[in-house]
Protein backbone atom coordinates (compact mmCIF):
# COMPACT_ATOMS: atom_id res chain seq x y z
CA UNK A 1 0.00 0.00 0.00
CA UNK A 2 1.51 3.49 -1.32
CA UNK A 3 0.07 5.40 2.03
CA UNK A 4 1.97 3.26 4.24
CA UNK A 5 6.25 2.50 4.52
CA UNK A 6 7.44 -0.94 4.47
CA UNK A 7 7.47 -3.22 7.52
CA UNK A 8 11.47 -3.00 8.41
CA UNK A 9 12.58 -5.96 10.56
CA UNK A 10 14.49 -4.93 13.69
CA UNK A 11 15.71 -6.78 17.40
CA UNK A 12 15.37 -5.40 20.75
CA UNK A 13 16.52 -6.71 24.10
CA UNK A 14 13.60 -5.89 26.15
CA UNK A 15 13.24 -5.27 29.65
CA UNK A 16 11.44 -3.08 32.05
CA UNK A 17 9.65 -0.37 30.42
CA UNK A 18 12.23 2.55 30.33
CA UNK A 19 12.95 5.11 27.46
CA UNK A 20 16.12 6.28 26.33
CA UNK A 21 16.97 10.32 25.98
CA UNK A 22 17.62 12.42 23.55
CA UNK A 23 18.61 16.63 24.38
CA UNK A 24 17.06 19.68 23.09
CA UNK A 25 18.73 23.24 22.92
CA UNK A 26 18.60 26.34 21.65
CA UNK A 27 17.78 29.95 21.47
CA UNK A 28 14.57 32.01 21.72
CA UNK A 29 14.85 35.88 19.79
CA UNK A 30 12.65 38.55 18.85
CA UNK A 31 11.91 37.68 14.72
CA UNK A 32 13.06 40.91 13.86
CA UNK A 33 15.62 42.79 16.50
CA UNK A 34 16.90 39.00 16.95
CA UNK A 35 17.23 40.30 20.38
CA UNK A 36 17.16 37.19 22.88
CA UNK A 37 13.78 37.15 24.97
CA UNK A 38 14.51 36.36 28.67
CA UNK A 39 12.17 33.92 30.57
CA UNK A 40 10.40 32.52 27.39
CA UNK A 41 8.11 29.59 28.05
CA UNK A 42 9.36 26.40 26.34
CA UNK A 43 7.73 23.42 27.25
CA UNK A 44 6.28 20.18 25.78
CA UNK A 45 2.89 19.62 24.90
CA UNK A 46 1.14 17.35 27.02
CA UNK A 47 3.72 16.41 29.35
CA UNK A 48 5.33 17.96 32.72
CA UNK A 49 8.22 18.63 30.72
CA UNK A 50 9.25 22.49 30.72
CA UNK A 51 11.83 25.02 31.45
CA UNK A 52 12.65 28.80 30.30
CA UNK A 53 15.34 30.80 28.93
CA UNK A 54 17.79 32.40 30.64
CA UNK A 55 19.08 35.74 30.32
CA UNK A 56 20.57 35.33 26.91
CA UNK A 57 17.15 33.17 25.66
CA UNK A 58 18.63 29.75 25.67
CA UNK A 59 17.56 26.58 26.97
CA UNK A 60 17.95 23.01 27.04
CA UNK A 61 15.54 20.03 27.63
CA UNK A 62 16.54 16.35 28.39
CA UNK A 63 13.79 14.47 26.92
CA UNK A 64 13.05 10.66 27.09
CA UNK A 65 12.72 8.95 23.64
CA UNK A 66 9.59 9.56 21.76
CA UNK A 67 7.82 12.29 19.87
CA UNK A 68 7.04 15.89 21.38
CA UNK A 69 5.31 19.33 20.10
CA UNK A 70 7.89 21.64 21.81
CA UNK A 71 6.00 25.16 22.54
CA UNK A 72 7.02 28.27 22.75
CA UNK A 73 5.33 31.42 24.18
CA UNK A 74 5.94 34.87 25.84
CA UNK A 75 3.91 37.90 26.59
CA UNK A 76 3.52 39.89 23.83
CA UNK A 77 4.08 37.19 21.14
CA UNK A 78 2.40 34.71 19.01
CA UNK A 79 3.10 31.18 20.43
CA UNK A 80 4.79 28.99 18.06
CA UNK A 81 5.00 24.64 17.89
CA UNK A 82 7.80 22.63 17.00
CA UNK A 83 7.88 19.11 16.29
CA UNK A 84 11.17 17.24 17.96
CA UNK A 85 11.80 13.88 18.31
CA UNK A 86 15.64 13.44 18.66
CA UNK A 87 18.99 16.01 19.31
CA UNK A 88 18.27 19.08 18.07
CA UNK A 89 19.98 22.64 18.39
CA UNK A 90 17.11 25.17 17.77
CA UNK A 91 16.94 28.95 16.78
CA UNK A 92 13.49 30.19 17.17
CA UNK A 93 12.26 33.09 16.30
CA UNK A 94 8.54 34.60 17.64
CA UNK A 95 6.72 37.07 16.25
CA UNK A 96 5.21 40.19 17.89
CA UNK A 97 1.08 39.97 18.31
CA UNK A 98 -0.69 42.42 16.13
CA UNK A 99 -2.85 44.13 19.49
CA UNK A 100 -5.60 45.88 17.46
CA UNK A 101 -6.78 41.99 16.54
CA UNK A 102 -6.97 40.41 20.32
CA UNK A 103 -8.64 43.41 20.70
CA UNK A 104 -11.56 43.28 17.83
CA UNK A 105 -11.73 40.12 19.23
CA UNK A 106 -12.29 41.15 22.37
CA UNK A 107 -14.53 43.40 21.44
CA UNK A 108 -16.81 41.17 19.37
CA UNK A 109 -20.44 41.96 19.49
CA UNK A 110 -21.37 38.49 19.39
CA UNK A 111 -19.98 38.43 23.13
CA UNK A 112 -22.22 37.09 25.84
CA UNK A 113 -21.83 39.29 29.24
CA UNK A 114 -22.72 37.25 31.95
CA UNK A 115 -21.32 34.11 29.83
CA UNK A 116 -19.87 32.23 32.76
CA UNK A 117 -23.11 32.45 34.79
CA UNK A 118 -24.66 30.68 31.33
CA UNK A 119 -22.55 28.67 29.65
CA UNK A 120 -19.88 27.84 32.55
CA UNK A 121 -20.81 24.37 33.90
CA UNK A 122 -21.47 23.99 29.83
CA UNK A 123 -17.87 25.03 29.23
CA UNK A 124 -16.26 22.87 32.12
CA UNK A 125 -18.14 19.65 31.29
CA UNK A 126 -17.30 19.53 27.54
CA UNK A 127 -13.99 20.95 28.40
CA UNK A 128 -12.42 19.01 31.34
CA UNK A 129 -14.94 16.27 31.50
CA UNK A 130 -18.14 14.91 33.17
CA UNK A 131 -15.99 11.59 34.60
CA UNK A 132 -15.74 11.03 38.23
CA UNK A 133 -11.97 12.49 38.28
CA UNK A 134 -13.41 15.35 36.50
CA UNK A 135 -15.53 16.03 39.06
CA UNK A 136 -12.44 16.80 41.26
CA UNK A 137 -10.99 18.71 39.24
CA UNK A 138 -11.11 22.97 40.20
CA UNK A 139 -10.83 25.59 37.45
CA UNK A 140 -8.82 28.51 39.55
CA UNK A 141 -9.30 31.28 37.09
CA UNK A 142 -12.67 31.52 35.24
CA UNK A 143 -12.30 34.94 34.61
CA UNK A 144 -9.75 34.73 31.94
CA UNK A 145 -12.86 32.72 29.59
CA UNK A 146 -14.64 34.52 27.12
CA UNK A 147 -17.96 33.19 25.80
CA UNK A 148 -19.46 33.85 21.88
CA UNK A 149 -22.65 32.81 20.89
CA UNK A 150 -23.00 32.84 16.93
CA UNK A 151 -26.87 32.49 16.22
CA UNK A 152 -26.85 32.12 13.41
CA UNK A 153 -24.63 29.14 13.10
CA UNK A 154 -25.74 28.11 16.67
CA UNK A 155 -22.44 27.26 17.89
CA UNK A 156 -20.71 28.97 21.02
CA UNK A 157 -16.71 29.78 20.98
CA UNK A 158 -14.76 30.15 23.91
CA UNK A 159 -11.45 32.42 23.81
CA UNK A 160 -9.17 32.88 26.94
CA UNK A 161 -7.51 35.99 27.85
CA UNK A 162 -4.78 34.17 30.00
CA UNK A 163 -3.72 30.24 30.32
CA UNK A 164 -6.46 28.44 32.20
CA UNK A 165 -5.63 26.54 35.46
CA UNK A 166 -6.75 23.71 36.74
CA UNK A 167 -6.15 21.24 39.67
CA UNK A 168 -6.69 17.91 39.53
CA UNK A 169 -7.30 16.40 42.85
CA UNK A 170 -7.92 13.09 41.09
CA UNK A 171 -5.06 12.69 39.60
CA UNK A 172 -2.60 15.04 41.70
CA UNK A 173 -1.66 17.25 38.61
CA UNK A 174 -1.68 21.03 38.20
CA UNK A 175 -2.35 21.72 34.76
CA UNK A 176 -2.18 24.90 32.74
CA UNK A 177 -3.64 25.48 29.40
CA UNK A 178 -3.18 27.78 26.78
CA UNK A 179 -6.66 27.49 25.46
CA UNK A 180 -6.26 28.46 21.12
CA UNK A 181 -10.41 28.09 21.24
CA UNK A 182 -13.06 26.30 22.53
CA UNK A 183 -16.39 25.41 19.87
CA UNK A 184 -19.30 23.75 20.91
CA UNK A 185 -22.00 23.37 17.73
CA UNK A 186 -25.15 22.94 18.91
CA UNK A 187 -26.46 21.75 15.84
CA UNK A 188 -24.67 18.27 15.77
CA UNK A 189 -23.56 18.05 19.80
CA UNK A 190 -20.35 18.24 18.64
CA UNK A 191 -17.32 20.34 20.31
CA UNK A 192 -13.37 20.53 19.55
CA UNK A 193 -10.82 22.59 21.11
CA UNK A 194 -7.13 23.36 20.58
CA UNK A 195 -4.35 24.49 22.84
CA UNK A 196 -1.76 24.18 24.64
CA UNK A 197 -1.06 21.71 27.88
CA UNK A 198 1.70 21.66 30.68
CA UNK A 199 1.38 19.16 33.15
CA UNK A 200 3.35 19.76 37.06
CA UNK A 201 2.88 18.00 39.51
CA UNK A 202 0.57 18.31 42.79
CA UNK A 203 2.36 18.05 46.53
CA UNK A 204 0.92 15.68 48.99
CA UNK A 205 1.54 13.16 51.63
CA UNK A 206 2.83 9.61 50.64
CA UNK A 207 -0.43 8.01 51.54
CA UNK A 208 -1.86 11.02 48.81
CA UNK A 209 0.83 10.10 46.26
CA UNK A 210 0.17 6.51 46.35
CA UNK A 211 -3.40 7.20 45.74
CA UNK A 212 -2.73 9.20 42.55
CA UNK A 213 -0.65 7.04 41.19
CA UNK A 214 -3.06 4.32 41.66
CA UNK A 215 -5.90 6.29 39.86
CA UNK A 216 -3.16 7.44 37.13
CA UNK A 217 -2.77 3.61 36.45
CA UNK A 218 -6.39 2.91 36.68
CA UNK A 219 -6.97 5.74 33.28
CA UNK A 220 -3.80 4.40 32.14
CA UNK A 221 -5.22 0.97 31.10
CA UNK A 222 -7.71 1.42 28.38
CA UNK A 223 -6.74 5.03 27.27
CA UNK A 224 -5.93 6.04 24.02
CA UNK A 225 -2.00 6.69 25.29
CA UNK A 226 -2.23 2.93 26.28
CA UNK A 227 -3.59 1.98 22.88
CA UNK A 228 -0.87 4.07 21.13
CA UNK A 229 1.72 2.31 23.25
CA UNK A 230 0.82 -1.10 22.73
CA UNK A 231 0.74 -0.74 18.58
CA UNK A 232 4.09 0.88 18.95
CA UNK A 233 5.72 -2.39 20.98
CA UNK A 234 3.43 -4.39 18.88
CA UNK A 235 1.81 -6.12 21.84
CA UNK A 236 -1.66 -4.91 20.89
CA UNK A 237 -3.66 -8.26 20.80
CA UNK A 238 -1.72 -9.55 24.32
CA UNK A 239 -2.54 -6.28 26.15
CA UNK A 240 -6.27 -7.06 24.91
CA UNK A 241 -6.86 -4.48 22.40
CA UNK A 242 -9.62 -6.11 19.54
CA UNK A 243 -9.82 -3.65 16.32
CA UNK A 244 -12.51 -3.79 14.33
CA UNK A 245 -13.43 -2.19 10.38
CA UNK A 246 -16.69 -1.39 8.81
CA UNK A 247 -17.72 -3.47 5.92
CA UNK A 248 -16.98 -2.48 2.85
CA UNK A 249 -20.51 -2.83 1.19
CA UNK A 250 -22.37 -2.95 4.63
CA UNK A 251 -22.38 0.12 7.15
CA UNK A 252 -23.96 -0.81 9.97
CA UNK A 253 -21.75 -4.44 9.89
CA UNK A 254 -18.35 -4.20 11.71
CA UNK A 255 -15.77 -7.33 10.70
CA UNK A 256 -12.68 -8.23 12.72
CA UNK A 257 -9.23 -6.79 11.58
CA UNK A 258 -7.76 -10.48 11.65
CA UNK A 259 -3.62 -8.85 11.46
CA UNK A 260 -3.49 -5.79 12.86
CA UNK A 261 0.16 -6.04 11.48
CA UNK A 262 -0.87 -6.43 8.22
CA UNK A 263 1.13 -3.85 5.60
CA UNK A 264 -2.21 -2.85 4.33
CA UNK A 265 -3.31 -1.28 7.40
CA UNK A 266 0.44 -1.10 9.23
CA UNK A 267 4.07 0.39 8.33
CA UNK A 268 6.62 -1.15 11.38
CA UNK A 269 9.29 0.98 13.01
CA UNK A 270 11.69 3.17 10.25
CA UNK A 271 14.47 5.43 10.43
CA UNK A 272 12.82 7.76 12.91
CA UNK A 273 11.85 5.27 15.09
CA UNK A 274 8.35 5.59 14.68
CA UNK A 275 5.55 3.33 13.02
CA UNK A 276 2.98 4.26 11.14
CA UNK A 277 -1.32 3.12 10.96
CA UNK A 278 -3.94 3.67 8.65
CA UNK A 279 -7.30 2.13 7.71
CA UNK A 280 -9.27 3.05 5.07
CA UNK A 281 -13.23 3.03 7.27
CA UNK A 282 -13.56 3.70 10.24
CA UNK A 283 -12.68 1.06 13.01
CA UNK A 284 -13.74 0.46 16.21
CA UNK A 285 -11.46 -0.18 19.17
CA UNK A 286 -12.38 -2.45 22.23
CA UNK A 287 -10.49 -2.71 25.57
CA UNK A 288 -11.31 -6.35 26.77
CA UNK A 289 -9.38 -5.90 30.26
CA UNK A 290 -11.36 -3.60 31.90
CA UNK A 291 -15.48 -3.14 32.01
CA UNK A 292 -17.03 1.09 31.38
CA UNK A 293 -17.49 2.94 34.08
CA UNK A 294 -21.35 3.05 35.27
CA UNK A 295 -20.93 6.85 34.77
CA UNK A 296 -20.06 6.49 31.26
CA UNK A 297 -22.68 3.87 30.83
CA UNK A 298 -25.64 6.02 32.13
CA UNK A 299 -24.72 8.94 30.61
CA UNK A 300 -24.96 7.24 27.45
CA UNK A 301 -28.15 4.99 28.17
CA UNK A 302 -26.47 1.88 27.66
CA UNK A 303 -26.91 -1.58 29.84
CA UNK A 304 -24.99 -2.14 32.46
CA UNK A 305 -24.53 -5.52 31.42
CA UNK A 306 -21.98 -3.56 28.53
CA UNK A 307 -18.37 -5.22 29.03
CA UNK A 308 -15.96 -3.55 27.40
CA UNK A 309 -14.86 0.05 26.27
CA UNK A 310 -15.69 0.49 22.77
CA UNK A 311 -14.56 3.78 20.86
CA UNK A 312 -15.15 4.27 16.94
CA UNK A 313 -12.17 6.46 15.21
CA UNK A 314 -12.09 7.40 11.46
CA UNK A 315 -8.36 7.81 10.48
CA UNK A 316 -8.28 10.76 8.20
CA UNK A 317 -4.58 10.43 6.70
CA UNK A 318 -1.93 7.72 7.76
CA UNK A 319 -0.86 8.68 11.63
CA UNK A 320 2.85 8.46 13.12
CA UNK A 321 3.17 6.89 16.51
CA UNK A 322 6.15 7.40 18.75
CA UNK A 323 7.97 5.63 21.43
CA UNK A 324 5.85 7.31 24.13
CA UNK A 325 2.60 7.02 22.48
CA UNK A 326 2.59 10.73 20.86
CA UNK A 327 1.07 11.02 17.32
CA UNK A 328 0.27 13.03 14.51
CA UNK A 329 -1.12 14.49 12.60
CA UNK A 330 -3.66 14.51 15.50
CA UNK A 331 -6.36 16.37 13.51
CA UNK A 332 -6.60 13.31 11.70
CA UNK A 333 -7.58 11.13 14.32
CA UNK A 334 -11.27 11.83 14.98
CA UNK A 335 -12.97 10.14 18.41
CA UNK A 336 -16.13 8.73 18.86
CA UNK A 337 -17.51 6.87 21.71
CA UNK A 338 -15.69 5.91 25.02
CA UNK A 339 -12.71 8.16 24.10
CA UNK A 340 -15.20 11.08 23.77
CA UNK A 341 -16.12 11.07 27.24
CA UNK A 342 -12.32 11.20 28.17
CA UNK A 343 -11.45 15.22 28.51
CA UNK A 344 -9.25 17.01 30.58
CA UNK A 345 -10.03 15.82 33.77
CA UNK A 346 -8.56 12.07 32.79
CA UNK A 347 -5.57 13.16 30.75
CA UNK A 348 -2.16 11.50 31.01
CA UNK A 349 1.10 13.17 30.41
CA UNK A 350 2.79 11.90 27.30
CA UNK A 351 5.79 11.30 30.51
CA UNK A 352 3.83 8.78 32.22
CA UNK A 353 4.96 5.65 33.03
CA UNK A 354 2.25 2.99 34.53
CA UNK A 355 3.58 1.36 37.78
CA UNK A 356 5.11 4.29 38.58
Amino acid sequence: MQKIFSLLVLSFLMGPVSFAQYTVTGIVMDSVSREPLNAASVFCQNTTLGTATNKQGEFTLNLKSGGYDLIFSYTGYKTQMIRVNDNNKLEVLLIKEDKSMGEVVLKNTNEVTDGWTKYGNFFTENFIGSTPNAGKCTLLNPEVLKFYYYKRSNKLKVLATDAIQVNNAALGYSIRYQLDSFVYYYNTNMSSYRGYCLFAELEGSDSLKRAWSAARNAVYMGSRLHFMRSYYDSSVVEDGWIIDMLDERDDKKFNKVANVYDTSYYGGLDSTQQIEIWYPRKISITYTKKRPEPEYLKKMGMPKSVPYLISYIDIKEPVAITENGYYYEQKDWVNQGYWTWKNLGDLLPYDFIPGN
